[in-house]
């Protein structure tokens, strides 16, 4: 079960939404009541939701099953301070220079794992 495209927003929503009601230590019924949210509507994305997390979708179509892979690019041997090149889907390329703060790199790669990234 994938994650349309047109879905991606109401996904983003769903899951803050989802993941505000974990946090908030009351029952679904409660929280949903709360914020005038059909129960049923907020179960319905919490299983689409997990179930495109387990099937290792990243939410967009075509990218069903598909695993990550990497490849050296270019081999950067003339002393620039180039470290790695991801080549993303859709041609997209991330360029990671050496020295690059850990902190902004995690930040980086947590958006990317974002649906519709």
């Amino acid at each position: 079960m994938s994650i349309t495209k047109g879905d991606v927003a109401k996904a983003r929503y769903w899951q803050k939404t989802i993941s505000g009601a974990a946090r908030s230590g009351i029952s679904i019924r409660q929280f949903c009541r709360q914020r005038r949210l059909k129960e049923s509507q907020f179960y319905w994305w919490q299983h689409k939701l997990r179930a495109t997390r387990s099937a290792g979708t990243t939410g967009r179509p075509g990218d069903q099953g598909k695993a990550a892979s990497f490849a050296l690019v270019r081999d950067e041997s003339e002393g620039t301070d180039a470290g790695i090149e991801l080549v993303l889907g859709g041609g997209r390329k991330l360029r990671i220079r050496q020295g690059v703060d850990e902190a902004t790199l995690r930040a980086v790669l947590a958006a990317l794992e974002q649906p519709g990234c």
